[in-house]
């Protein structure tokens, strides 16, 4: 076998054994050469951007390869730009020596022979043989950072550094050496003012992931387990998918109370409705389309977000008429301020035994959400599995009416309000909808 594998023959050579059938092949030392050469088998998304730039921050999941990627961009420049102060920050001293400088995708470990750097705990220095020395700091003692200068510095997991953004600036304010210095940051995101702050830099670079990038590297196992238990999760989304979720101040839901809100099935069903909220021209917004079932446990059950976007009446009527045969809904409830008895009629032409029944809105989409929103607030709604796309609206939707969530309005939210109105408020709810005609 020749020494010039493929990048895909390598990604595939993960487990323990089909390396070692690769040194086998190889003979050690080619197979280890090929091995140690980052540029031939990271994948694109792990390469360092060209350009002018100030801080590479690498916002990803877990898994995804961060520390790989933290610690290959400091040994290349240690090993290739001789004398450099370089400094290597961790949430603490204790991490930053397990996982930088000892860990498996650490500075020891991606070290090709003749080129490892000779690790000093007691002084916290390594010391690689070009000249080049890097020191360990712990961003829990911000004040260590204050005088010395570094010409590059990797920080890893600063969203959960304990004084970030102090420490933080410590850091950058050393980095003073040479004509370009630079920082890189590799964290999983939090919604924490220092990766808030890096984010709205003009000079800085952002490197996104998730954890599935990385599935040839990874256990299967591991991310087929990650993936049913949390995906679609604000945890899954945040720790996996490398999502930085926030919440909207004034919102009417929080990503907390979702999270407490989530089951893995509902009670026997006693009723069905499908929420629809359809939209006012074509192609403009979506179609919300919302599944809710009231349970016999008297808690109603949110099974299906369904929405669709950018068809036109026909198509979404098309799937609000699939969704209630899937669901053998008992009824359609479907907004008519937008279009009327048109409304219905596209609804009908879709599936002729429909059983639609129209509403109007008299409120604002916030209020009419508020008293929704309280059936959550003392546990009488559950969401069973998670709905990403419709949890981003309803958090997007504040109280007073401002809507600060993706898209220019919360359809998907929309149509879950007036579902469970339905089930749940019907005419005793808060003035939020009239029956028409």
């Amino acid at each position: 076998m020749s020494a010039a594998l493929s990048a895909a023959e390598l990604l595939a050579m993960s487990p323990k054994e089909e390396r070692d059938a690769l040194i086998r092949r190889l003979g050690e030392q080619a197979a280890r050469a090929y091995l140690a050469d980052w540029r031939k088998w990271r994948r694109p998304g792990q390469t360092t951007p060209e350009g002018e730039w100030r801080t590479w921050l690498v916002m990803a999941g877990r898994g995804f390869g961060k520390t790989r990627m933290g610690a290959e961009w400091v040994r290349a420049l240690a090993e290739r730009r001789g004398r450099l102060r370089i400094a290597l920050v961790g949430a603490t001293l204790a991490e930053a020596r397990a996982v930088m400088v000892e860990g498996e995708s650490g500075l020891l470990a991606i070290a090709p022979a003749g080129q490892r750097p000779d690790w000093e705990p007691s002084l916290r220095r390594l010391r690689w043989p070009g000249g080049a020395t890097a020191y360990l700091y712990s961003a829990a003692e911000p004040d260590t950072l204050r005088g010395p200068q570094h010409h590059f510095a990797w920080g890893d997991e600063i969203a959960k550094w304990p004084q970030g953004q102090a420490a933080w600036d410590n850091l950058t304010m050393g980095l003073r050496l040479g004509s370009q210095p630079r920082a890189m940051a590799t964290t999983t995101p939090r919604p924490v003012p220092l990766l808030r702050a890096l984010m709205a830099r003009g000079d800085t670079v952002i490197t996104r992931g998730r954890t599935a990038d990385n599935r040839a590297h990874l256990a299967a196992d591991f991310v087929r387990s990650m993936t049913q238990t949390h995906g679609g999760t604000r945890l899954g989304r945040q720790e996996l998918d490398g999502e930085l979720i926030e919440d909207v101040e004034g919102a009417l839901w929080s990503r907390g109370l979702i999270e407490r809100c989530r089951v893995r099935a509902m009670a026997e069903r006693r009723r069905l409705v499908i929420g629809v909220d359809p939209p006012a021209g074509i192609g403009a917004d979506a179609c919300g389309i919302v599944v809710a079932a009231l349970g016999a446990d008297g808690r109603a059950y949110v099974i299906e977000d369904a929405s669709v976007a950018g068809l036109g009446p026909e198509g979404w009527a098309r799937a609000v008429a699939s969704a209630a045969r899937r669901h053998e809904a008992d009824r359609v409830i479907a907004e008519a301020n937008n279009g009327g008895a048109m409304v219905e009629s596209v609804l009908r032409a879709a599936e002729a035994a429909l059983p639609v029944t129209l509403v109007h809105a008299s409120q604002g989409k916030a209020a009419r959400a508020e008293p929704v929103a309280a059936l959550y607030e003392t546990g009488r709604v559950a969401h069973v599995g998670a709905f990403p796309a419709l949890e981003d609206e309803m958090c997007g939707l504040a109280i007073g009416g401002d809507y600060r969530g993706p898209g220019r309005s919360p359809d998907r939210a929309d149509a879950l309000v007036w579902a469970l109105t339905a089930l749940m408020l019907g005419r005793r709810g808060e003035p939020a909808m009239r029956l028409v005609g």
